[in-house]
């Protein structure tokens, strides 16, 4: 519990950001962390509270053992506080980073007083692991004779591998891109998450025996439509039942990758992209280039709107900003969130707030203003008369008289003009993409995920299994770690009878009570 009083004598003191204007000119991790004995009185602030809310269903999906670790953090005993965070979590240095924490959202001290500095305090522990060289690959002793397939190197595919590859079967990952990590790689900006770190971790699953196959595109061809594909020319195209047939079993992490789109008049102009098209190509060109000169979609000298607010609404931002835009605005179709906890959002639901991320922040000290326009629809682009886009018309919108057409109705008289160079679409996934369930006969849910119940991850056919956003939907780094790690138990038993891998979840955990 840390210090019995140290919820009492210590105030929340997170890692602290570089300044905006200067972190924006770079591609560096925009945060700094604090030093041993600044941490070790931050892991005091966690408090007796009896029933620990930050392990419970509406905090961390992993469950990691949070009250212990900050108590060992408090004490100075970082080896053992690493053991602990390792004990739920694979990947800890991925959700110290880019995590929302949904922990902090639910920490009982966060009733009254700002909660526990827990993400901080998870990144500091995994972090100091690595500089200390405690962290190394695992010697798997015996070898089951199995063979598992994980079509997916994002954070779900990563950690069944890793969990699988523990349980001693042969793993093989495939991951239709150049690169290993998926969204980590090529979907989280390195402002937030240093790619050096993704490599670092994939480097150790495979010193461990994961094998890795980069630009295997499972189920796909060369007329997979456009959007879809990977990004290297060497590509080899697997067919998914030649899997089937010489694996014992397939996981199939490949995330909610089809994004929501924006099927308005001029749609189809030029200068019009999806999120992803612009944070994956800007990676990728940092990662070849040591710079993103040469980035296919740059928004340097202009007028950027981006269409929908999260986490990879302000990453654009972010990313424009870097590029020298002219300009920059930010459209959000709900209302503003209030400054604080409304009535309907209680403890310990993750609190529906106003914050201000690391891209508004940068967007604010660049232009003089928060970018963000609330409560707006967009109805039209704007032909510049040569096939590109120059801008969009919207409307402003009343959530607060909905009609029985829209849960809003539109504003008479509050039509606006934006001009644009570069609109940036940002508005979420629907699932997966279709072309590799179709060719392997998987059933979907209503939402058009792969369909396979939580606690279970086996679809319809036999000896395949799902996990993460694709059997789920979009959400987050840590819900797919949780499914990866519970994908992986539900194959380990599927092959062996039984398996000794850890429960994950309140619904995993029930049924490794009845486990063989």
């Amino acid at each position: 519990m840390g210090k019995p009083t140290g919820f009492k004598e210590y105030d929340r003191d997170k890692n602290p950001d570089r300044p905006p204007l200067e972190r924006a000119k770079d591609y560096n991790e925009f945060r700094l962390p604090l030093d041993v004995a600044e941490r070790q009185t931050q892991g005091a602030r966690g408090m007796d509270c009896g029933i620990p809310f930050c392990q419970s269903e509406t905090g961390c999906p992993v469950d990691n053992l949070i009250p212990e670790w900050n108590d060992l953090i408090y004490e100075g005993k970082w080896q053992d506080a690493l053991d602990r965070l390792h004990k739920t979590n694979n990947f800890p240095e991925f959700t110290g980073r880019v995590c929302p924490a949904p922990c902090e959202g639910a920490c009982v001290l966060g009733i009254h007083e700002p909660p526990v500095t827990i993400k901080d305090n998870e990144c500091f522990i995994v972090d100091k692991g690595f500089d200390e060289g405690w962290i190394t690959p695992e010697t798997i002793a015996t070898r089951t004779g199995k063979r598992v397939a994980v079509v997916g190197s994002g954070p779900a595919g990563l950690a069944a591998a890793e969990q699988l590859n523990r349980a001693g079967h042969r793993v093989t990952v495939f991951e239709r891109h150049d690169r290993i990590g998926g969204l980590l790689m090529y979907g989280i900006p390195n402002m937030k998450l240093d790619k050096q770190t993704v490599q670092r971790r994939v480097d150790l699953m495979a010193a461990a025996g994961v094998e890795f196959v980069t630009n295997a595109f499972v189920g796909g061809s060369p007329d997979t439509p456009a959007g879809a594909g990977p990004s290297a020319d060497n590509i080899q195209y697997i067919d998914p039942t030649q899997l089937h047939a010489e694996y014992d079993a397939v996981v199939l992490a490949t995330g909610a990758t089809r994004p929501r789109d924006l099927p308005i008049e001029g749609r189809d102009l030029n200068g019009i992209h999806f999120a992803m098209e612009l944070l994956h190509t800007n990676t990728q060109t940092l990662l070849d280039d040591g710079n993103c000169d040469a980035a296919p979609i740059h928004a340097a000298g202009k007028d950027v709107i981006v269409i929908g607010g999260g986490d990879t609404g302000t990453d654009c931002l972010g990313t424009s900003i870097r590029h020298g835009c002219k300009s920059l605005v930010n459209f959000e179709l709900l209302d503003r969130p209030p400054n604080d906890r409304a009535a309907n959002n209680p403890w310990p639901q993750w609190p529906r707030i106003f914050r201000v991320d690391y891209g508004h922040g940068e967007a604010a000290a660049t232009f003089g203003q928060d970018p963000r326009v609330f409560s707006i629809l967009s109805k039209r682009f704007i032909d510049d008369g040569n096939g590109n886009v120059a801008g969009v018309e919207t409307i402003t919108i009343d959530w607060s008289k909905p009609t029985d057409k829209a849960p809003f109705s539109e504003v008479p008289g509050s039509e606006q003009t934006f001009k644009a160079d570069l609109i940036l679409l940002a508005m979420g996934f629907l699932g997966p993409e279709s072309y590799l369930g179709e060719q392997l006969g998987l059933d979907t849910d209503q939402r058009s995920n792969f369909k396979a119940e939580y606690g279970d991850y086996a679809t319809n056919i036999d000896k395949v299994f799902v996990a993460g956003d694709c059997r789920r939907g979009q959400s987050l780094v840590v819900w797919a770690i949780a499914e990866g790690r519970g994908a992986a138990r539900a194959v380990d038993k599927y092959l062996m009878g039984h398996s000794d891998l850890p429960a994950t979840g309140p619904v995993d955990a029930e049924l490794a009570s009845t486990a063989g």
